[in-house]
């Protein structure tokens, strides 16, 4: 069973998405602001964080970015309009998924499942431990470090890194990392891999600008090296 921190100031929404995740096995805890819900992450502790994007007072996004700057949480933000540009900064922010309301319980369940299952992008047969010029991989302890420095990585950037350096070389669709990382087999959006890669650059890479680890290719996608 799985706990899930719901941040949802409409009333009718928060009750019908609690009701419908309890049904469905999960302990979920609620809150209508995003000041509550901060302050009840550390009582709660939960294992995943549903956050509406517009919220009254403290934003979905502002949540989000004050949980990044120390927490890997996976994080789901819950917008009205897939198609807003607020989806683009909330993803920016450090979201590692966003689901369009209204959106049926068995949706966000299994949104929820895919982030939370177990990752296992570590191969057989690969080493545990992988150095990439100024770059470890830990694959056993799901660990990365940069020139020694432990890196705080969200779960989907930390997937991200994973598969792709597990074919170092190879050239990954934004499609096919969907299907890959997030288990998104339909109605997918790119920009979840643009935003992730753009922040996983942040901060693996010394330029940003001049990526040495991942590559851009234009038309194609997206590759791990060459380094």
């Amino acid at each position: 069973m799985s706990r899930v921190l719901l941040v949802e100031d409409d009333p009718f929404v928060r009750e019908g998405v609690q009701l419908g995740l309890r049904r469905r096995g999960h302990d979920v805890r609620a809150a209508g602001t995003g000041e509550d819900g901060l302050a009840a992450l550390a009582e709660f502790r939960p294992d995943l964080l549903l956050l509406d994007l517009m919220l009254p007072g403290m934003t979905g996004v502002q949540v989000c970015r004050r949980i990044r700057e120390h927490s890997q949480l996976p994080i789901i933000m819950l917008t009205a309009r897939g198609d807003d540009f607020d989806v683009v900064i909330g993803l920016e922010a450090g979201a590692d998924d966003y689901i369009v309301k209204p959106a049926r319980p068995e949706v966000i369940d299994a949104r929820i499942r895919a982030v939370l299952r177990r990752m296992d992008d570590g191969a057989t047969g690969r080493p545990a431990i992988e150095v990439y010029g100024d770059l470890t991989i830990d694959r056993v302890g799901l660990t990365v470090s940069k020139a020694g420095r432990p890196l705080t990585l969200a779960p989907s950037e930390l997937r991200l890194l994973l598969h792709l350096s597990a074919a170092p070389e190879q050239v990954f669709s934004r499609q096919q990392l969907l299907e890959n990382v997030w288990e998104h087999t339909f109605h997918a959006d790119g920009r979840l891999v643009d935003a992730c890669v753009a922040r996983l650059r942040g901060k693996i890479e010394d330029e940003i600008g001049n990526p040495r680890y991942v590559q851009t290719l234009r038309g194609f996608g997206y590759r791990f090296g060459p380094l």
